[in-house]
């Protein structure tokens, strides 16, 4: 057995806050998250750091955990500036493009701006921030057997071409030429 096929998946994921009843508050309206728990100390217990904190957990659905962590005496919230901020974000699956669609009109009546749907051949997206904002994805999957089945096995060749040369592969150039025949 190796240390991969002994993980059974995402146990959770964390994120930074401002305000943490803002955020359980905007996952649940949102999202419909259920908030599953909070835990709050004065020491981390990984490091023994004393810096008090705020660690709420919300339900993601089948068996995903959203985290979120307050802390309230570090510096303001930032990000990274040399990333741009399209790269980092969390993407969560829905049903189907009905689903798509009924979730952007939801956010949208909050009052949310919401880009998309975003066609990527594989799947659909909607775009939002948070209150905090980390950028949040909705996608639902549109792509075929055959589509994941031929990308899987390019997938080999376009990272060790990409490693060579770090410029853009176009191995995969056919998904969004729509040239793939079905």
């Amino acid at each position: 057995m190796t240390f991969a096929s002994a993980l059974q998946g995402v146990h959770h994921v964390a994120y930074r806050c401002r305000d943490t009843k803002e955020t359980v508050e905007f996952y649940q309206n949102a999202l419909g998250m259920n908030f599953m728990l909070a835990i709050s100390e004065d020491r981390v217990p990984s490091t023994k750091e004393e810096d008090p904190y705020m660690h709420v957990f919300l339900d993601a659905g089948n068996g995903n955990v959203l985290a979120f962590f307050e802390i309230p005496n570090s510096p303001p919230m930032g990000r990274d500036l040399n990333t741009p901020a399209w790269v980092q974000h969390l993407a969560f699956k829905v049903e189907n493009m009905d689903s798509l669609i009924k979730a952007k009109a939801h956010l949208e009546s909050l009052g949310l701006d919401v880009v998309g749907p975003t066609n990527h051949e594989l799947f659909q997206s909607i775009y939002f921030n948070d209150p905090n904002g980390h950028r949040i994805e909705l996608a639902a999957n549109t792509s075929t057997p055959e589509m994941l089945q031929r990308l899987n096995q390019l997938a080999p060749q376009m990272l060790a071409d990409w490693t060579a040369s770090k410029r853009t592969v176009h191995h995969a150039a056919w998904l969004h030429e729509k040239e793939f025949s079905q």
